[in-house]
Formats: C-alpha cells, structure tokens, sequence
C-alpha cells in the first residue's frame, strides 16, 4: 500500500511538472505597470517627438533592453541611433530635423537562419505639451504609444530567457513618428542589418485598449489581406484578426509603412477602438486596461517565438504589395 501511495504521489507530481512546463510563458504584470507608469508619465511631458523628454525615454528603454541582456545595435557601441538630416514632414515638405531610434539585437542560434532577421517595432515618441484640454496639457501618450513600446520590451524579454532563437531578432523604437517617421525614414537610410535581411516588421501601436469591434481578447493586423504573415500567425495561436477600421488606413499609419514600401513585410499589430482619448491628454495611464495589456502582450509570445525559430518567409499576396 506505501509503494502504491508513493507511486500514486509522483505520477501526480510529475503530471503537474510536465503541464507546468508546457504552459505559455505569463508577461509579468508589475513590470508593465511600471514602465507604463514611467513613459506615460508627467514627468516625461508627453515625449514630444525630438525633444529632450523623448529622448529621457529612448534612455529608459535603452537601459531596459541592456538589463535584459539585448545586445546594443545604436552608435558608437551603445543602444540609441542618433538621427539628423533633412527629412519629409508630415504637410510641410523637407526640414532639418534631430531625433533618435533605440536598437537593440538578439542574434539568432543557427547558422543557416542568423542571418535572417524578424524586426519588432514600437514608437517611443508622442505630442508633447500641448493646448490645455480640461486644465491639463501634457499629452501623455499612454496607449499611443507606451504600450507598443512596453509590449516590445516584454516580447524582448521573453525570447532573451527562452532559448535563443534561431533567426537574429531586432528590437527597435522609432522616434519622431508623430511628425511623419524621422526615425524610420532615417533607419532605412541606415540600417543595423542588411534591409533584405529583415523577413518581417511587426510594429507594436495602441495595444492599451480592448476594441469592441472586435471580441475583447483578439488584436487586429493593419494590412492584413496584404500578405500571408498575419494568417500564418493566427495559425501557430496568434489572436489576430483583420483591422476592423479599414476606412482609418491605419496600415499607412504607422512606422510599419515605410518599411513596407521598401518591400520588408511590415504590418501593425493593434487594438485602437478609435477611443475619444487619441491624440487627448486624457490618454494616460489612469485609462488603460492592464488586464486586456497583459493579455495581448501574452498572446504574442509563443506566435512570435514561432516566427523566430521559423524558416517560413512570409510573401505579399499578389496585387497588395505597396
């Protein structure tokens, strides 16, 4: 009877190892409210695109992603890409600008696919202080695009303490997009891998908010008819779905667009439901819902894991590509 109890007691043991090995990896829920509370904070007067306070955050993610043991892809050895030229601004033509990116790199393990690259994005950037809406004029930024960063720094910690993947993975947050993608623009012109290299873009924008238009645990991919990326990832367990909001162009949008007219297979995972707080300083950190944040982040990870221990390319569908 002992030996049967003993038998009994680690069959029961080891069924519950195994089942807690198999189980997704679970983000950590105070390391998102806290960088959350960081970058969308009062302190950081809205990041305003090109400014000191944007680049107090391009520092912080900088020194995450070194915490996190990514290694640094930004000049002179360090994570932050200085950007100064001349470049598009959104209505006004071509101007002297000064911004930065932060580029992090996780090289890939196999020697067949390390030199592929699938590149994670987030905008770091937002509107700064602005006119007074309610008394309060610092545009915080907090779904647009806080979130997108803190989900990238969450994905870059995931696949750092897993096993390392077998593509080269890069982590990077763009800044000054919010007046037409200096950053992208620049990184384009100066990029930390070969552009051919780059197999897909996934950029990370407004993930803060459920949007009912679609069921509250689902993320929609701008472009999604575009290529075969967003299917193929739905199919290893992303909660992908088609963008919801066509008439918005939010796939012209965002940072992922010009690395799409490039030819890169670059989409924008989000959930904006058009909320009344876009653009608003009302979009802090007081209205996000960090349940429905902990659990986009979470549906990504194994997806994107995936993606990075794939040999699958994804390709345009044909006629779609910009």
């Amino acid at each position: 009877m002992a030996i049967r109890t003993k038998l009994f007691l680690f069959c029961g043991l080891f069924c519950l190892l195994t089942a807690a090995s198999t189980q997704q990896p679970k983000t950590d829920s105070a390391q998102i409210r806290g960088a959350m509370e960081f970058l969308a904070s009062d302190a950081l007067q809205g990041r305003g695109s090109g400014s000191h306070d944007e680049l107090l955050a391009a520092t912080y993610l900088a020194s995450q992603l070194r915490e996190i043991g990514i290694q640094p892809a930004g000049d002179d050895g360090g994570y932050i890409q200085n950007v100064s030229g001349e470049f598009d601004f959104y209505r006004e033509g071509k101007k002297q600008w000064n911004t930065r990116n932060v580029i992090g790199l996780l090289p890939g393990r196999d020697e067949k696919l390390k030199d592929q690259a699938i590149l994670l994005t987030a905008h770091m950037d937002h509107l700064g202080v602005g006119k007074p809406v309610d008394g309060d004029n610092i545009y915080n930024g907090a779904d647009d695009d806080a979130s997108g960063c803190v989900a990238v720094l969450q994905l870059a910690r995931a696949l750092a303490h897993e096993k390392t993947p077998k593509r080269t993975v890069l982590f990077v947050f763009f800044g000054s997009e919010e007046t037409g993608g200096q950053g992208n623009q620049y990184f384009l012109q100066h990029p930390p891998v070969p552009l051919k290299s780059i197999v897909a873009n996934l950029e990370f924008e407004m993930i803060g908010r459920a949007d009912t238009a679609v069921k509250r645990d689902e993320l929609w991919l701008t472009g999604f008819d575009r290529s075969n990326l967003g299917p193929e990832l739905a199919k290893h367990g992303a909660k992908l779905v088609p963008d919801p909001h066509p008439q918005q162009h939010f796939f012209q949008r965002s940072d992922n667009y010009a690395l799409a007219k490039q030819g890169i297979i670059a989409h924008t995972v989000s959930s904006f439901g058009l909320h009344k707080d876009y653009h608003r300083p009302s979009d802090d950190v007081a209205h996000i819902d960090f349940s429905h944040m902990e659990d986009a982040i979470h549906s990504m990870l194994r997806p994107v894991e995936w993606l990075a221990d794939s040999e699958f390319k994804p390709e345009w569908v044909e006629g779609k590509k910009p």
